[in-house]
């Protein structure tokens, strides 16, 4: 497994290559960076389904890195752990970059706006010129956060996936909000790298060594707990926590095409994997911690599904999605914690199992979603929910792909997510086996955000379908699109894997049971988390007795009971049943209301925004508005002059955590680069004098420490 894990790394470091020296050379060769990731994604997952059959990959630089470092530099290698996270992560990696290169050379979708050159030119060429680099550079350094075995190589690795997150989201930065979002991007992994840095070298200096095994034997005290505190402050604010979330709506929507579905579907899971991680490393975390965790979590996924449910753009709907799944993971880990500070192993499975699975089913969800939707927006021209009525018709292959991940993350039956949600919820009712009332008060809190997420996630994915898939026809499409057609071949074989997945993992949830106990194993013991097995093709949340869930048999029972109901709603009706009637599939309140009568993406959401008005902070204002008044006379007569008033109504919802923490935060941050600014004279010699200052200061501290 080993050769087979280089090379996985070597593909991806040809894939960079190939795209810098020849990728944007000519229009056919684009897709071959993303052709050459797919190989290198599928040898990593490969080399991680061997680590989780106990054949554990390895790969040492110690020899390169080891001499300037020390010898706690020791390479890279996959355990149980890391193989789990491999094979969902660069599993997911495989369609989505098939995807990738047949959306690379399909004419027009890779053409920035405001560049000259049709496609295939040497300009549109040079448009897409470090895109696939980006790409493969984000897939490397997944891998090697994932296989790391020593705290330089998780930090040398989470700086180049946060550069790789820069340089995909500000890709198009010609384009309104891409640099923003860029630039938020950017901001936020600092901070996560930051935090991540502090707490491995507190761990490090405790320990004695880089090995990221020595950190285990660091004895409980402040200084572990500090560690851990900070650890998992870096990991969360890459996943999206709360007050984390408000970088995952503008860097994922500012990415391009499939580049989102990289980002969300594949990149995010190091996040995950590291809060995993830590706590088999250093074990139960601070109490309060474990609160405050689940809290947050809960709070996480309501926000975000909030303002999913009221987004009108169809990106953002899929962004803020991940806010609240992000949530609902993070719920299943609290629970894992819940169980490590009880002692209760019991519970840590029940918990990690929960969250696994539900990091299962949003990697082959969230991957197909911006996949399709990258489809969608490229047959549409424009992502706006008003303008993309019925346009899945012309580009079924997407739309399919839309509805099957919008019900999966919905958590219907038969998809992964109804499974997944299912045990998270059933994890979440064992607050009562747990003792104190503080841990069972938080984790009843973290139930109720969980149960009113589920709620609301499916009204917002209902107006996902409604409008999209199932929504009438328009005459005309909105907006001009450069390039109508569905995806080649590539891009739907990847559409239909993800979609696959989506509904097979469901079908399939034991033998899933069984991989995900074995990956756990660094954690929990292996026979902990199978007891979740009632029986081959029964599932129970781990604890006998409470409850059970066969979603293999709804696989079965499902379409024998629609079988059944339409042999006899045939048998009543006779020929009416069969009888063609030609209708919309989707109507607004009565049949027959059609034009600018019917529900628009913002009046379908507009109870969502009066009911969450706390949590969205609705703001609604009536205001009077002139019209220029028309001739209604008969032909010929003067035109009517003037204006005639009418009332206008609008309504908007704001971010709670930007309007009140870091709106807040930036002014006087704002003011102190005002004041900076006046020092940027231009001229040199004021510039070696703030040298010249700046050396002399450094030299004043280091001489009163020594």
């Amino acid at each position: 497994m080993s050769g087979v894990f280089a090379a996985g790394l070597a593909l991806l470091c040809a894939a960079a290559v190939f795209d810098l020296a020849y990728g944007a050379a000519r229009m056919r060769l684009a897709g071959v960076p993303y052709l050459l990731g797919a190989a290198g994604s599928a040898c990593l997952a490969v080399a991680g389904a061997g680590a989780l059959a106990g054949h554990a990959a390895r790969l040492a630089v110690g020899g390169v890195l080891g001499g300037a470092f020390g010898s706690g530099t020791v390479g890279l290698a996959a355990d149980r752990l890391s193989g789990l996270f491999l094979v969902i992560g660069l599993g997911a990696a495989v369609p989505v970059s098939f995807a990738f290169a047949s959306w690379a050379v399909l004419p027009g979708r890779a053409v920035l706006p405001g560049r000259t050159g049709h496609p295939g030119s040497a300009a549109s060429g040079a448009g897409r010129r470090g895109l696939g680099a980006s790409y493969a550079l984000t897939l490397g350094a997944v891998a090697v956060i994932i296989t790391a075995q020593d705290a330089f190589t998780v930090l040398f690795a989470w700086e180049a996936l946060t550069v790789a997150f820069y340089l995909l989201a500000g890709f198009e930065r010609g384009r309104a909000g891409r640099p923003g979002g860029a630039l938020a991007t950017l901001s936020f992994g600092k901070i996560s790298g930051a935090s991540l840095l502090v707490g491995l070298l507190l761990l490090a200096a405790r320990s004695g060594s880089l090995d990221l095994a020595s950190f285990a034997q660091v004895s409980p005290g402040a200084v572990r707990s500090t560690a851990q505190v900070l650890l998992l402050l870096g990991f969360a604010v890459k996943v999206g926590l709360v007050p984390f979330q408000v970088w995952l709506p503008r860097g994922y929507s500012a990415a391009p095409g499939p580049a989102r579905a990289v980002m969300a579907g594949v990149a995010v899971n190091v996040g995950f994997y590291g809060m995993w991680r830590t706590l088999a490393l250093l074990g139960a975390p601070p109490g309060w911690l474990t609160g405050v965790l689940l809290v947050l979590a809960g709070l996480t996924a309501v926000i975000g599904i909030a303002h999913a449910a009221v987004q009108t753009d169809l990106q953002r709907v899929i962004a803020y999605s991940s806010v609240e799944n992000s949530g609902l993971i993070l719920v299943g880990f609290g629970v894992a914690m819940t169980g490590a500070a009880v002692r209760d192993q019991r519970l840590i499975a029940a918990g990690l199992l929960a969250a696994t699975l539900q990091v299962v089913a949003h990697t082959a969800a969230k991957s197909l979603l911006f996949t399709a939707s990258a489809g969608i927006e490229g047959a549409a021209g424009t992502s706006e929910l008003d303008d993309l009525r019925a346009v899945a018709r012309r580009t079924p292959w997407s739309g399919t792909g839309l509805a099957i991940g919008s019900l999966t993350l919905a958590g219907l039956p038969p998809t992964a997510g109804f499974a997944s949600e299912w045990f998270l919820l059933e994890s979440l009712m064992q607050q009562f086996r747990v003792p104190g009332l503080g841990f069972r008060l938080v984790l009843a809190v973290a139930g109720a955000a969980v149960a009113l997420t589920a709620g609301f996630a499916g009204v917002t994915f209902v107006r996902l379908i409604g409008l999209v898939v199932l929504g009438p026809r328009q005459d005309k499409p909105a907006v001009a699109s450069p390039a109508r057609t569905d995806w080649g071949w590539l891009g739907r074989a990847a559409i239909v894997a993800l979609a696959g997945c989506c509904l097979a993992f469901a079908a399939l949830l034991p033998l899933e049971i069984r991989v995900i106990a074995a990956g756990l194993t660094p954690v929990v013991p292996a026979a902990v988390t199978t007891s979740a097995l009632k029986s081959p093709w029964v599932v129970q949340p781990v604890f006998g007795g409470f409850s059970i869930l066969s979603p293999s048999w709804l696989w079965i029972a499902m379409p024998v009971l629609l079988l059944i109901v339409t042999l006899f709603t045939w048998a009543v009706s006779r020929t009416r049943m069969t009888r063609i009637r030609r209708v919309p599939a989707w109507r607004s309140a009565t049949a027959g209301v059609e034009g600018t009568d019917q529900y628009t993406a913002f009046g379908y959401a507009n109870p969502t925004r009066r009911v969450l008005a706390a949590i969205l902070l609705t703001r609604s204002e009536l205001r009077r508005i002139e019209e220029p008044a028309e001739s209604g006379g008969e032909p010929g007569a003067p035109a009517a002059t003037g204006t005639i008033p009418h009332l206008g109504y609008t309504s908007d919802v704001v971010e709670l955590v930007e309007e009140f923490v870091y709106q807040p935060a930036m002014r006087p941050v704002a003011a102190l680069v005002r004041v900076a600014k006046r020092l940027q004279s231009g001229r040199l010699d004021a510039y070696l004098g703030y040298m010249l200052i700046a050396l002399i200061a450094l030299i004043a501290v280091v001489t009163a420490l020594a």
